[in-house]
């Protein structure tokens, strides 16, 4: 069974920084992308930051209101997933969560496998 854990959310003012981290486990036969995405009460979960794996190399996607702040990283090796959030502004705090678009081994194909949320919360 595929999980993915996420970890590094918390309290920090505004202008610091945090690193969220996702490791996916299990049987994964393979990864086309791992991303964040974030929601705050009463709004729609929205992409932060996409990472999708090509032969060619990988390619990133980032919500307008983030680039240049954040940056996202993929560790192959470890499955894991990085968002590097500098310069962050109260309007950040949300719930973070993890998103893997994953084929699980024994499966017919790709799937989309989520985290459980970790809080963001940026206030002085």
């Amino acid at each position: 069974q595929v999980q993915l854990v996420e970890s590094g959310g918390g309290l920090v003012q505004p202008g610091g920084s945090l690193r969220l981290s996702c490791a996916a486990s299990g049987s994964i036969l393979s990864i086309d992308s791992m991303g964040w995405y974030r929601q705050t009460p009463g709004k729609q979960r929205e992409l932060v930051a996409q990472l999708t794996s090509r032969t060619s190399g990988d390619s990133t996607n980032y919500a307008d209101s983030v680039k240049g702040r954040f940056t996202i990283s993929r560790d192959n090796a470890k499955n894991t997933v990085y968002l590097q959030m500098d310069s962050l502004k109260p309007e950040d705090t949300a719930v973070y969560y993890c998103n893997a678009y994953l084929w699980p081994r024994g499966g017919s194909w790709f799937l989309d496998y989520w985290g459980q949320g970790t809080q963001v919360t940026v206030s002085a």
